[in-house]
């Protein structure tokens, strides 16, 4: 059941990796400018705006990949950034599009709840 746990969380990892991949350097390439509906002109003056969050989102990663192969409380270290990936989303959710909150928040919420559960039931 840890197996399956590990998976969704290496999935949302691989996410935010691709977010910070669309982000720090598709941003204003055409699939950039598709996937967040931009124009080239404003993919042109927020491009450092992007390329900051871009690099937030490689902070999750980071988190989420130390999770996976901690050797010391690895449940704690995917709980906390699975939480800090919840949170982005609802915030994203609230303050950008509510589809945010389904394509980050929503994995997250599954990842944890599988953290959560999946784990303990090894343990009893």
């Amino acid at each position: 059941m840890k197996k399956i746990s590990n998976v969704l969380v290496a999935l949302v990892a691989l996410e935010h990796l691709y977010f910070l991949v669309l982000e720090m350097f598709l941003w204003t390439k055409p699939i950039g400018l598709k996937t967040f509906n931009l124009t080239a002109e404003f993919a042109e003056q927020s491009a450092s705006l992007a390329a900051n969050q871009g690099l937030y989102n490689g902070f999750l990663v980071a988190g989420l990949i130390w999770g996976l192969v901690s050797i010391k409380d690895p449940e704690a270290i995917k709980i906390f950034f699975l939480s800090c990936v919840i949170v982005a989303g609802v915030f994203g959710a609230a303050t950008a599009s509510f589809s945010i909150l389904y394509v980050q928040g929503l994995p997250a919420a599954v990842a944890l709840l599988s953290v959560l559960f999946l784990n303990t039931k090894n343990k009893a």
